[in-house]
């Protein structure tokens, strides 16, 4: 069975989607993370754990906040398909994964998305479609225009309450398993 998945998306990168994905890491124990970085070289799985400790990345970050396991991964959108599921199905033990990456959003649509605006309140091209399928907003000073009507909006500074409802939200699709 699927683990759940949460997919964070943002309006552009420095929005603040992996301080976020580090708040509700703090608060799950058994989860994984993955990490999604848009190449157009090569494509990649990193797993080692050296490479994802060095101090300054995110991948670092997400362990710190209390990520069981996590992989990075970094390839072109039209790899993506195939090595997103593999880092999927690697942490498919744990109780469920978070996934940062507007693409990785896109090809896992994951159980829970959340879209985090940014402080410009600029959208980059292509993040548009992620921030249709949010589940949560978070913004700034105004929230962004094209959110669906059922997403809840939260301010940036109101983190209580954006984690209390992502927790609720896990509860939901978990009973519902």
């Amino acid at each position: 069975m699927r683990p759940v998945i949460i997919g964070i998306g943002g309006a552009h990168s420095g929005a603040g989607k992996t301080t976020y994905a580090s708040l509700i890491l703090n608060r799950l124990k058994g989860w994984g993370a993955i990490k999604y970085t848009k190449t157009s070289l090569y494509c990649s799985l990193v797993e080692d754990i050296k490479v994802l400790s060095e101090k300054g990345k995110d991948t670092k970050r997400l362990l710190d906040a209390g990520a069981e396991k996590v992989l990075w991964v970094q390839s072109s959108f039209s790899e993506l398909e195939e090595v997103l599921p593999m880092a999927v199905e690697m942490l498919s033990h744990l109780k469920g994964v978070l996934v940062e990456g507007n693409s990785a959003i896109e090809i896992l649509e994951p159980d829970i998305v959340i879209f985090v605006s940014g402080i410009e309140g600029k959208i980059k091209k292509g993040a548009e479609k992620i921030l249709k399928m949010a589940d949560v907003v978070i913004f700034e000073k105004k929230p962004p225009q094209g959110i669906p009507k059922n997403a809840k909006r939260f301010r940036r500074d109101d983190v209580e309450g954006v984690i209390d409802f992502i927790m609720g939200l896990i509860k939901e699709c978990e009973d519902n398993r």
